[in-house]
């Protein structure tokens, strides 16, 4: 099976056209905004009141989020460090320059360009953690063939989702619940659907941990929940719903986690903490707070949600992740489902919960701005009074809660939809002969796309001679020989 998973010709091939495409379209369509154009500047224009200033640090903190945290937390198996580090490596690199292009036609683009600045690479990194979140579902068992495949399929999909939604049925999302982590978890279920493969059911010898590849998964955990907050908070309107932000996402993960805690070791058969739980139930919170986020919940909202989420997705980890492998043909191999699918759920409902209580007597006119739909439309008398009190306030639709509130469900079930089908589609393509799929017997090995050091060879041919002896019970001299053929 080696030819047919050789990265020699499929991966150069994929990336150099790729990489041709972009050249041309980065050429033909990107060019830079108003701030980042020497053009702009004269001797009145303030360095200091630089767009970059404001957007940069978030930037820096979600990169950490997508290349160290995504990375360490997807090494957690123990065969596979390579595969997860670096795929999530590649497939990042590929998806923030694919989706700055195609988030650029729909969100950045006049006057026949599209205009580049930090803002930009910050919704990029977004739609990158889209994909990412859905790579968790088939780890262990793609190529990076077939993970370039679906960042190329994915992005266009979610560009067109999140347009369309924000476009058309206008909503309020600053966590990104409905468009990140329910679009990410469902395209990836799709995914998984299309790929599965049922002589994994019962496992594979090499779906296991070791020591250190549970240390370095819980270091992306860490670096996971350090920087949420500027996550959820980056795209809020700045300001006091950046500092609620902030605020309601680190209190929702301090509460998670100690509920992770306690989870654990209730449910262990020997009263221990069992490191799966910590590398992802603890983040559950960050998820859960998302839709309300910048709203006005109040604190013990936040870490009720906290709470609510953490218990859900260890809930989800322990019955529901098998069951949807046995019963309806979805290996879910990271649990997405668990830490986005069900916590965005509960997000969502959250956020159309506080929707609804919103009034003008918690929120002052800022109502308005952080509910822009419910602002009055053109023309209305009430416009020109609240503009007075808030400069710059811009007209809105004139819903009221109730309406806001449908449009939210109708924004949830849109993009669970959309995200399925788009996703069982990507999948129909990633099973193509030509993706360099690993077989089952490959699966969760790095040997098989990486040129690995001798004492990864040693470990995994000792490990395979222990598997064998306990499998098949033979004799040492059986072993003996079995060994002289690995080596």
């Amino acid at each position: 099976m080696k030819g047919s998973t050789s990265l020699r010709l499929r991966l150069p091939a994929l990336v150099f056209v790729m990489e041709a495409v972009m050249l041309i379209l980065y050429a033909m369509f990107v060019t830079y905004d108003d701030n980042a154009n020497a053009k702009m500047q004269n001797n009145q224009t303030d360095p200091m009141e630089n767009s970059m200033y404001r957007d940069y640090p978030y930037f820096a903190d979600v990169q950490m989020m997508i290349f160290v945290g995504f990375g360490c937390l997807l090494a957690f198996f123990r065969f596979y460090g390579f595969s997860g580090m670096v795929f999530n490596f590649l497939t990042a690199a590929f998806t923030i320059q694919w989706a700055i292009l195609i988030q650029g036609f729909f969100q950045f683009y006049h006057n026949g360009k599209i205009h580049l600045g930090v803002i930009n690479l910050i919704n990029a990194e977004f739609a990158c953690a889209v994909v990412l979140i859905s790579f968790g579902a088939v780890l262990g068992k793609t190529s990076p063939v077939q993970l370039l495949v679906m960042a190329l399929l994915e992005i266009p999909a979610f560009s067109v989702t999140e347009w369309a939604v924000l476009k058309y049925i206008r909503i309020n999302d600053a966590g990104g619940s409905i468009l990140i982590h329910l679009f990410a978890c469902y395209f990836g279920l799709g995914v998984t659907f299309m790929l599965y493969r049922p002589r994994l059911n019962d496992g594979h010898a090499k779906e296991i941990t070791s020591y250190q590849s549970d240390i370095l998964s819980v270091m992306g955990t860490l670096f996971l929940w350090v920087f949420w907050p500027s996550f959820n908070s980056a795209l809020t309107i700045k300001g006091d719903d950046q500092h609620r932000a902030v605020l309601h996402t680190f209190i929702g993960l301090c509460s998670s986690t100690i509920t992770a805690f306690a989870l654990s070791a209730v449910f262990n058969k020997r009263g221990k903490l069992t490191m799966a739980d910590i590398q992802n139930v603890t983040l559950a919170g960050g998820v859960t707070v998302g839709a309300s986020v910048d709203m006005m919940i109040s604190p013990v909202a936040a870490y009720a949600l906290g709470i609510m989420g953490c218990t859900a997705c260890f809930l989800g980890y322990r019955y529901l992740t098998p069951f949807l492998a046995k019963r309806m043909r979805i290996q879910d191999q990271c649990g997405i489902h668990n830490l986005h699918g069900l916590t965005g759920l509960i997000s969502s409902t959250a956020g159309i919960c506080a929707i609804l209580l919103a009034t003008e007597e918690t929120y002052g006119p800022s109502m308005y701005q952080i509910f822009a739909h419910r602002a009055p439309p053109e023309g209305d008398p009430k416009l020109l009074e609240l503009q007075e009190l808030i400069p710059g306030l811009k007209p809105g639709l004139g819903r009221t809660g109730q309406e806001q509130a449908l449009y939210q469900v109708a924004a949830i079930f849109s993009t669970i939809a959309a995200s399925a089908v788009c996703g069982v589609l990507t999948g129909l393509v990633m099973k193509m002969s030509c993706m360099a799929s690993p077989s089952d017997a490959e699966c969760y090995d790095d040997e098989v796309f990486f040129e690995v050091p001798s004492d990864f060879s040693i470990i995994s041919h000792v490990f395979k001679i222990e598997y064998f002896n306990k499998k098949k019970k033979k004799n040492s001299f059986t072993i003996y020989l079995y060994i002289v053929m690995s080596v």
